[in-house]
């Protein structure tokens, strides 16, 4: 940025702060506004871009304490300048306020550059207050079947407008979840940092298995003999072999039977593996079977298994 910039932008303004705004409520303010200007919020917008770097330069002044101080003292300069009468001008104002006049340039005129440049650190050019901004975020997806969401992978990804990459999916990924990679985005255009990718996982179904957060759960058919008089089965795991459990004896069609750990594994946590016992209903009987089920009929006690649900909801 230019040294006489300083004079015709109000950084203040530009935030829409007062001058005597807080660290941390300049902060506040900065980053609700670099939020709703983001090119990644407004993309193609070529006015919210110039404002997102018009805010960014202010911050950057304006978050810098000495910088603030130095902004204010040049503020105040250009305005008793401004009005100064006569044939005053900047030379007098400067000059008054260094106790001297500015060392004169070509055709004497004052040489502004020796002044900022000893007020700044050099040539008044004030490049180094200048906030550079992070590249594009890129987007990518990929489908991955359920087993390889669960044990994770590395996957080679083509960006909207980013090289092949090969990016490694954490295991127990679940469907639609974002994983965010940082730098792997756009570089950015004025030597600030690289954006991100955003990953988004799209998980096939399992014929079997469906996720419950780190658990899985799988419906286990039971005969109505195993669930009446209790039996010890065979459950399917996912990727490994089957575990044995006892079905107690009376177990209802619903109830949740749990083998701890053979879950989903995280970085953090590992699940359960649920199984829902599920009492399979004979879709035909023999005459032998049918009478012996109405012998059994006959046998059991004269109760309405509804008789509670139906007081309930009167």
């Amino acid at each position: 940025m230019a040294s006489n910039d300083w004079f015709e932008k109000d950084f203040y303004a530009v935030l829409g702060v007062s001058k005597d705004v807080s660290d941390a409520d300049l902060k506040k303010t900065y980053r609700k506004l670099a939020r709703q200007f983001h090119p990644d919020s407004n993309p193609g917008d070529t006015a919210a871009e110039k404002r997102f770097k018009e805010i960014s330069e202010a911050y950057s002044v304006l978050s810098d304490k000495e910088h603030r101080a130095e902004y204010d003292q040049m503020r105040a300069m250009g305005a008793g300048a401004r009005f100064q009468s006569g044939g005053g001008g900047f030379e007098d104002a400067f000059g008054g306020m260094f106790g001297q006049g500015a060392r004169p340039g070509r055709g004497g005129q004052p040489n502004f550059e020796d002044l900022f440049g000893g007020m700044f650190g050099g040539g008044g050019r004030g490049a180094g207050f200048r906030a550079p901004t992070k590249g594009r975020d890129l987007t990518a997806s990929t489908t991955l079947d359920f087993v390889t969401a669960v044990a994770g992978d590395t996957v080679k990804l083509q960006a909207a407008g980013g090289a092949p990459l090969s990016v490694r999916v954490p295991a127990g990924v679940a469907d639609g979840q974002k994983i965010r990679l940082r730098g792997k985005g756009e570089a950015s255009i004025d030597g600030g940092e690289a954006g991100d990718l955003i990953l988004t996982v799209t998980v096939r179904p399992h014929p079997v298995f469906e996720r419950d957060g780190l658990n899985l759960r799988v419906d286990v058919p039971v005969t109505f003999v195993e669930a009446a008089l209790g039996a010890t089965i065979e459950v399917p795991t996912l990727g490994g072999d089957p575990v044995k459990l006892k079905v107690a004896p009376g177990t209802p069609s619903g109830r949740v039977l749990r083998v701890k750990g053979r879950g989903i594994t995280s970085k953090d946590a590992t699940g359960d593996l649920l199984a829902s016992v599920q009492v399979a209903v004979p879709s035909h009987l023999s005459d032998k079977a049918r009478e012996a089920v109405e012998a059994l009929a006959a046998a059991l006690p004269d109760e309405n298994p509804r008789a509670d649900l139906l007081d309930r909801a009167r």
